[in-house]
């Protein structure tokens, strides 16, 4: 038995589901229930505010499914994760890439205790760095097995949770250890880095024209030439960014067209 209380969300659109999980999880002496989500969006609120160290998460659900979940709160802040489904090949999916483990409902308790001891003995070994990676294979699996499209992005300022579209950023700059995401007059400050929030972006709607600058292409106006070899970029909201020499032959790639 674990020494440690492993704080745990239960996640499922199902209330006969939610309420099945925590009976099970009623008597088990180290498991600290510290709430419940009934869609994507209430999920990733409550990861983030609780900050538990297990969720039982719902793969099909409104919103967010299970798998935008992870991609919406991040894999690498993503606390240990027991996928629950009704669906087969999204289980067989998640034990493909080694995830924590997975229910496919119906499950009985037999199966659900089996889950708990992996549960314990992954988090007593402590390689929780290890299912941030698998999780990231997951995620990575994922966009290369199902279409494309725009992440939503959970920003918290003040103490309050921004829930932002991705294709309604006009343009991104690095901003010492975050990343300032500029949406119209707002901005609003995100812990990232430009590489890791560029691979969450969707490629064929951003594109990087700097190292600290990344541009939602259908917002750009116009481009002008600039000194060797460089060009201000010109968006709709009147924003001028540069066009370094380094990433004008992927843009022109991109756009078909020689600058």
């Amino acid at each position: 038995m674990s020494a440690r209380t492993i704080r745990t969300l239960i996640v499922d659109d199902e209330p006969l589901a939610r309420d099945r999980m925590k009976s099970l999880l009623g008597p088990e002496t180290d498991i600290e229930v510290v709430g419940e989500a009934r869609d994507g969006v209430e999920a990733v609120d409550a990861i983030l505010a609780q900050s538990p160290d297990l969720v039982f998460l719902d793969v099909h659900m409104p919103k967010l499914d299970g798998f935008e979940v992870i991609q919406t709160v991040g894999a690498e802040r993503m606390p240990a994760v027991v996928f629950v489904t009704a669906y087969d090949q999204h289980a067989l999916r998640a034990f493909e890439v080694q995830a924590l483990d997975y229910l496919l409902k119906p499950f009985d308790g037999e199966r659900f205790q089996g889950a708990l001891k992996r549960v314990r003995r992954q988090l007593d070994s402590q390689e929780n760095g290890d299912i941030g990676r698998r999780l990231l294979a997951l995620v990575r699996d994922l966009k290369s097995d199902r279409p494309v499209k725009s992440d939503r992005l959970v920003v918290k300022s003040g103490g309050r949770l921004f829930f932002l579209r991705a294709d309604e950023i006009d343009w991104i700059e690095a901003a010492g250890n975050y990343v300032r995401l500029h949406l119209g007059t707002e901005a609003h400050l995100l812990r990232e880095t430009m590489n890791s929030i560029e691979a969450r972006l969707n490629p064929e709607l951003f594109f990087r024209i700097h190292r600290s600058h990344i541009v939602n292409i259908e917002r750009i106006k116009e481009l002008q030439p600039w000194f060797n070899g460089e060009y201000v970029v010109i968006l709709r909201n009147g924003a001028r960014l540069t066009l370094s020499r380094g990433y004008r032959e992927k843009l022109q790639e991109k756009l078909g067209k020689p600058l």
